[in-house]
């Protein structure tokens, strides 16, 4: 992947005012941003330039983010970062499960935006460095492939996004222990804020709908444990 100065963001948000507020602070981070209005024109500027990171509104016109995200990921995998102002777990939900690994609920603080952008692309390097790892983690009824980044439950494959997978083998490299939310936040999401421990609360209840609810354990007031038969 190209350095940080060189990585391009395609920004795609219907508000023209938010658009411009997120591009100036993005390409003051040192980001070649590219801006999309609406879902069509997205797609159009996803297949064009390739960019190595999305930053995407869930309610668009035409094409809702949850199409594009879904459409995206089946052209060719990207971090998607799905902006969004509905506060609703169901939505937060679907949006994981067509792809994107990370969510910001409106009205956010570019600081914020700022630092789950670059908590994301951290992880997208990381995956391909442990990507050359050949190990496989088998907790249960649960086959984690580290190398092929698959997961397995009884034999049949569950498709996780990237973050859901890289939690799930956060918490299978100890399986039984607790890790704390905050703990996780950090490991995962690359900071660590007792506001957005929310976010592991959301990819905890993904986790569960694809893989089965007692495969993650709560301990309730500190987080999660991966159950060890």
């Amino acid at each position: 992947m190209a350095s940080p100065q060189q990585r391009q963001i395609l920004l795609v948000e219907d508000d023209a005012t938010i658009a411009r507020a997120v591009q100036t602070r993005l390409v003051a981070e040192g980001f070649d941003v590219r801006v999309a209005s609406d879902g069509e024109g997205a797609l159009a500027a996803y297949a064009k330039s390739e960019p190595d990171l999305v930053v995407l509104d869930r309610l668009l016109p035409g094409l809702d983010g949850l199409e594009v995200c879904r459409r995206m990921q089946a052209a060719r995998p990207v971090p998607v970062l799905m902006l969004t102002a509905l506060g609703e777990e169901t939505d937060v939900l679907v949006g994981l499960g067509v792809g994107a690994d990370d969510y910001i609920t409106k009205p956010f603080s570019m600081r914020e935006l700022v630092a789950r952008i670059h908590a994301l692309l951290r992880r997208v390097e990381r995956a391909s460095q442990l990507a050359a790892e050949d190990t496989v983690i088998r907790v249960g009824t649960v086959e984690i492939n580290t190398a092929e980044r698959r997961v397995f439950v009884s034999g049949v494959e569950a498709q996780l996004t990237r973050t859901e997978f890289d939690l799930l083998r956060r918490l299978a490299e100890r399986p039984g222990q607790v890790f704390e939310r905050e703990r996780l936040l950090s490991d995962i999401w690359g900071f660590s804020e007792a506001a957005a421990t929310r976010t592991v609360d959301s990819h905890v209840r993904a986790l569960r709908r694809k893989l089965g609810s007692e495969v993650v354990r709560t301990v309730h007031g500190i987080g999660y444990a991966l159950v060890r038969p």
